[in-house]
């Protein structure tokens, strides 16, 4: 389990069949509608938003369909529904600090589903400050070690060429290469990779656990079909965890 984000969980749901594809495309619709309200239509400038239409057209999202929910959002259509986002702070089996992020159009829904199934599963959603102190907010990006190897980069003069532009530190998490990043340094860090010809397979900005927590067997199961509840569920957009 990924300690600070469920990315592994994403790769997972894009094999799927084409109704979880749809889920992950309905999620990335609603975080660039809420993009553009925030910052703008133009990617260009609004870098939030150029961030999840390169991350929406990586998972296979339609070209017209991202256009359309940025023009939802922009009021072009007339149509466009008011997104809302809202964390959630909570605490999970084996002592487990939890952040969920939701992006709906009915908060009291959603907050009433998200606190069910966190009870569900033995945990509970606490107050504002509860669990935020325990994560900063920091640019992720992973890429398949291969992905060096076929491009002949040699790691370590790798890991320096991004150190030059902003990477932080970086991690081994299987066959992929985690690199962390300062929020303000992700785009720099992103374009370097790009000159170098490689291709990340996921980044974004995401809640990273200052402090990991080892759980027991127990607790991960207990935590994995939490995720998975959460995962299918359409106003929840992301979530973190603590759990090593």
């Amino acid at each position: 389990m990924s300690g600070h984000s469920k990315w592994h969980n994403i790769q997972q749901r894009k094999g799927k069949q084409d109704a979880a594809r749809s889920n992950i495309f309905s999620k990335y619709s609603k975080q660039i509608m809420i993009a553009v309200r925030q910052g703008g239509g133009d990617p260009n400038i609004n870098f939030s938003l150029r961030l999840l239409v390169d991350k929406a057209k990586g998972s296979g999202m339609p070209k017209e369909n991202i256009e359309r929910a940025i023009k939802k959002a922009s009021g072009e259509l007339g149509d466009g529904a008011q997104m809302e986002e809202a964390l959630y702070e909570a605490f999970g089996p084996g002592g487990t600090a939890i952040l969920i992020k939701s992006i709906t159009d009915n908060k009291n829904r959603a907050g009433s589903d998200i606190r069910h199934i966190v009870s569900e599963y033995g945990g509970n959603v606490g107050g504002p400050g509860s669990v935020q102190w325990m994560f900063g907010q920091w640019g992720m990006i992973e890429i398949l070690k291969s992905k060096l190897s076929e491009k002949n980069l040699d790691m370590e003069a790798f890991q320096l060429s991004l150190i030059e532009v902003g990477a932080e530190d970086f991690g081994d998490v299987g066959e992929m290469l985690e690199i962390k990043t300062k929020v303000e340094n992700l785009q720099k860090v992103l374009d370097k990779m790009k000159d170098l010809g490689l291709e990340p397979d996921e980044f974004g900005i995401q809640w990273v656990a200052k402090e990991k927590l080892n759980v027991g067997d127990d607790a991960r199961e207990t935590l994995e079909k939490m995720f998975a509840k959460l995962d299918d569920h359409d106003d929840v957009d992301d979530y973190w965890t603590n759990a090593e």
